[in-house]
This record gives C-alpha cells, sequence and structure tokens, in this order.
C-alpha cells in the first residue's frame, strides 16, 4: 500500500531518529508527504523550588515556567527544521509542527486535521507500572487514530 500522507511523531531522541528515518522510507517509497510533529508535555520545572509555591511567589514560578518552555520550543523547533530540510533535500513535502499538551491526544488530532492515512510512532516498551504511571503515548494512538500506524520498537541493547 501506499501512503500519501504520511505524520511522524518525533522526539529528539534515537528512537525519534530511527521513527523519521521510517517515516522518510516511506514517504520516498509512496511519493506521499511527511508532518513531522513533536509535542511538548507539560511539566513543572524541576528548578522552581517546591516552598515557594506556599510562600506566594507564583511570578517566579509562572517565570520559570515560561522561560523553560521557551527553550524547549526553541530546541524542537531547530531539530524539526533539521529533520524537514533532510526530507525537502529528497524531493519529499514536507511540514513540521509542535503542540504543548497531551502528545497521544495531539498526534491523533493532527493525524485527524492534516488527514494523514499513516501515523509513524516509536514505542520504547515500557511495561507494568512504569506503563501506568508515565503512559503510553503509542499505545493511545493505536487505539485512537483516525489511520493506519507503524509503531517502531526501540531496541535495547543488552
Amino acid at each position: 500500500m501506499k501512503y500519501q500522507k504520511i505524520l511522524a511523531a518525533l522526539d529528539n531522541s534515537p528512537l525519534g531518529k530511527k521513527v523519521f528515518e521510517e517515516a522518510l522510507s516511506i514517504a520516498n517509497y509512496s511519493d506521499g508527504a511527511l508532518m513531522l510533529f513533536h509535542c511538548l508535555p507539560m511539566e513543572t520545572p524541576s528548578t522552581a523550588p517546591y516552598t515557594s509555591l506556599y510562600e506566594g511567589e507564583f511570578n517566579d514560578f509562572s517565570y520559570l515556567m515560561r522561560e523553560q518552555l521557551e527553550k524547549q520550543a526553541t530546541e524542537t523547533e531547530k531539530w524539526l527544521r533539521d529533520y524537514g530540510e533532510i526530507a525537502i533535500k529528497q524531493g519529499i513535502s514536507t511540514e513540521w509542527d509542535w503542540k504543548i499538551g497531551d502528545p497521544g491526544r495531539w498526534v491523533r488530532d493532527m493525524a485527524k486535521s492534516w488527514q494523514a492515512d499513516l501515523i509513524v510512532v516509536g514505542r520504547r516498551g515500557l511495561t507494568g507500572v512504569s506503563e501506568m504511571f508515565l503512559g503510553s503515548v503509542s499505545n493511545y494512538v493505536v487505539h485512537h487514530a483516525p489511520c493506519s500506524v507503524l509503531v517502531v520498537q526501540e531496541t535495547k541493547v543488552n
């Protein structure tokens, strides 16, 4: 089957690189378009002192969160743009975008709005309690995607 619109759900990790390479290969084979997508999860900055929340220093906390988010956004835009340039040099129509929030839901929503016919996502292999507490983006996407999903498994070296 040839896919025309391939959404690659990426992060800046070795597994994310494997996901990109797989999506790129499929786009080359299918003469399809790529959407490179990343989601920044909502996290509390680790540099924020816990006690400051009770001392009324919400402005400092808000500033730290905004500062961390701006740094992450700048880094994300750079590596998404770098991946995009690789794909464009190979003649593949490529877009990229990023959002803030729940990654699984954003991947699903992006696939719907962009009308993707394939999502390529990575899986780190979390199981049991780890998966329950940390969640599984790939599991959510497989069960809620509006299109086919290719899951790229992380390979661990023992």
